[in-house]
């Protein structure tokens, strides 16, 4: 995993563990995860630390709807 999104998702009191399939993903859909978790603003972090927790490993961020929606724009 890049040291941005390790350190990203430090921020975001999210464990390595608890993210273990982004590190399966390519630099380039990493290097994109880190461009859409900086633009959160502290509601959007909130609500995605939920979502992460409630969800478990059934959550993946790129087949997220807000990940997609961004992506798009």
């Amino acid at each position: 995993m890049i040291k941005e999104l390790e350190d990203l998702l430090k921020e975001f009191d999210i464990e390595q563990k608890d993210f273990q399939e982004v590190s399966r993903y390519n630099d380039e859909d990493q290097k994109s995860i880190v461009c859409y978790l900086k633009k959160f603003g502290p509601r959007e972090k909130k609500a995605f630390i939920i979502a992460k927790q409630h969800l478990g490993t059934s959550f993946h961020i790129l087949r997220s709807t807000g990940y997609n929606e961004w992506k798009k724009s």
